[in-house]
């Protein structure tokens, strides 16, 4: 915890993972190409905070990635983007707001994101947790929208989310978030995280596998989730 200085371990539940098989894998993402983005800083303390709750973390860099459509699903920030997906079981998503809503480049990775690739689906089943940095005063635009993005890759988004107003005055000059309630309310949405990620993992194909698509070939759904996505 010496790299949390704001953490109090005496108010940490620490779960044993030890018969569980692995950690939970969470993929973060989020929106800006900034040179100190506010977005990044934030997902970068969720992804400290969740290695303490005991998970495995990637943050992918949007940084090179195309426009959707703009060129082939193979280029190599497409396919890193996509092989993150599939090896996540949960993610955080995390954008700055602008013009009341989230980033082009936070939606053009989801965009990137189809609903299926080869009859299976990156994000079906995984689940989701969304925060928002905010320039003036406290809005709640940007994790709604995420919220309704998260509906419609069939995520399962938690209760919680973190909100963060004038993130220029909660990061340190080192990109540290201070102390503060609203870095309380970040520990709080990594700790709820990694719970539902557990209670979840194993169940998704359960919880998420349907009677019209049991109807239906493997060829048949691929072609018709992919069309339902453009």
């Amino acid at each position: 915890m010496h790299d949390l200085p704001n953490l109090d371990p005496d108010a940490l539940t620490l779960r044993d993972d030890s018969d569980d098989g692995h950690p939970p894998r969470i993929l973060l993402l989020y929106g800006s190409l900034r040179e100190r983005s506010y977005s990044r800083l934030l997902t970068e303390e969720a992804a400290r905070l969740l290695r303490a709750f005991g998970a495995e973390t990637r943050i992918f860099d949007p940084h090179g990635l195309p426009l959707p459509d703009e060129t082939d699903a193979d280029h190599p920030k497409v396919a890193e983007l996509r092989e993150l997906a599939f090896w996540s079981e949960g993610q955080v998503w995390c954008s700055p707001e602008r013009h009341g809503n989230i980033t082009g480049v936070f939606k053009s990775q989801i965009d990137w994101l189809p609903l299926s690739i080869g009859g299976m689906r990156p994000t079906q089943g995984r689940t989701l947790a969304v925060m928002q940095v905010c320039g003036g005063s406290q809005s709640f635009n940007v994790v709604n929208s995420l919220r309704v993005l998260g509906r419609w890759m069939r995520m399962f988004t938690i209760p919680n989310q973190s909100s963060v107003p004038k993130a220029f005055n909660e990061f340190d000059e080192a990109g540290r978030m201070k102390a503060s309630p609203y870095y309380d309310r970040v520990v709080d949405v990594m700790e709820e995280l990694v719970k539902f990620t557990y209670l979840l993992r194993g169940q998704s194909d359960y919880l998420t596998e349907r009677y019209s698509e049991r109807r239906e070939s493997p060829e048949a759904l691929s072609k018709r989730v992919n069309q339902a996505s453009i």
